[in-house]
């Protein structure tokens, strides 16, 4: 029978070769603190490629210099960055996997000097309070996203992934947590959905290629969004040509979280069967059977794998042997076989 993990998927004009997709994964590795792509960058996401991912999303990139989560992230704020994203996603391709860049605003949870800016004045437990955003600013930030997606264009990427998950600038605009403006950026969940859709639409109108957005699909607080939300939110981000809905869950408030294997895949399974839109399932998801079983039950489209990858640069070719398939060796390393 036919292995679902490693049949292709197209979206749109892009082709995945599998199911396999490498979660965005910060590595705080930009010592110069400028978001220029390193030498670790170019190992990191290559090894990855050269082990069989289908399609490798880079970690948070910024949007701006103030967006970032810490002064060592990847950026994508400026024209000089392109030149080291274009060389990365060209070693990607060489290798025979898609290249993606998550494309992010830290907010509140922002651990860089200066100020930080939020959608109101409320502090993540622990840390400083940010500055309420003007309408201004909030324009001025969407204007970032587009030319962030202008400059993935630019460098080669094949997907655009709109980070709205664990506790960001996007998940903190959506959050009634952390979302108390008076404006039309606040209030119901339509109106606190508007920046996310000014983002979507800034960036549809620069990018033809597929798009993802990642969320927190549950903030695990009795007042905070929760899976329904978020189905809501998907069909709406599925009228403005988002194309995969990434489901993760967490982040914007400290909260006890259960953790055990697949404990995230529901909420892939509920947004993708209620809002009718491609989800990709994420949350200690180690084995290939496992994987294999979330795509046969129709629980997502596409299963992102982190720290597995991070323990194991060849994750899809064990999960392979796991199925009982030999994928194809790079034929440097033939000889292994």
């Amino acid at each position: 029978m036919p292995i679902k993990l490693y049949e292709p998927m197209t979206i749109r004009d892009v082709t995945l070769p599998n199911r396999i997709v490498m979660s965005p994964m910060c590595m705080y590795s930009c010592e110069k603190q400028d978001g220029i792509v390193t030498d670790w960058h170019r190992t990191h996401y290559t090894s990855r490629a050269v082990g069989g991912v289908g399609l490798i999303i880079l970690e948070a990139s910024a949007v701006t210099p103030q967006g970032r989560i810490s002064s060592q992230d990847l950026g994508i704020w400026s024209d000089k960055h392109i030149d080291g994203l274009r060389d990365l996603v060209r070693l990607i391709h060489q290798q025979g996997a898609k290249a993606g860049i998550q494309i992010a605003h830290a907010g509140r949870k922002a651990e860089v000097e200066g100020p930080i800016a939020a959608p109101s004045a409320i502090p993540f437990p622990g840390s400083r309070t940010p500055e309420e955003m003007t309408q201004v600013q909030i324009a001025d930030t969407v204007q970032a996203f587009a030319d962030a997606a202008v400059r993935a264009r630019d460098a080669g990427f094949d997907v655009i992934e709109i980070h709205g998950a664990h506790g960001y600038l996007i998940n903190e605009f959506l959050s009634p947590l952390s979302n108390h403006r008076q404006d039309e950026y606040g209030g119901d969940k339509q109106k606190r959905y508007r920046f996310l859709q000014d983002i979507i639409h800034a960036v549809r109108k620069v990018w033809e290629g597929p798009l993802f957005v990642r969320i927190s699909a549950d903030e695990y607080d009795p007042e905070g969004n929760h899976v329904q939300d978020y189905a809501f939110y998907a069909s709406l981000m599925k009228e403005q040509g988002v194309d995969l809905i990434d489901c993760s869950s967490g982040g914007l408030v400290p909260a006890p979280i259960e953790v055990f294997p697949g404990y995230q895949v529901p909420l892939a399974d509920s947004i993708k069967n209620t809002a009718l839109i491609p989800t990709g399932a994420v949350g200690l998801i180690t084995s290939g059977k496992q994987a294999e079983d979330i795509l046969e039950r129709g629980q997502a489209d596409l299963i992102f794998i982190g720290r597995e990858l991070l323990r194991d640069p060849y994750w899809p070719r064990t999960a392979a042997r796991e199925l009982g398939i030999e994928p194809a060796a790079p034929k440097q390393y033939g000889r292994a076989w």
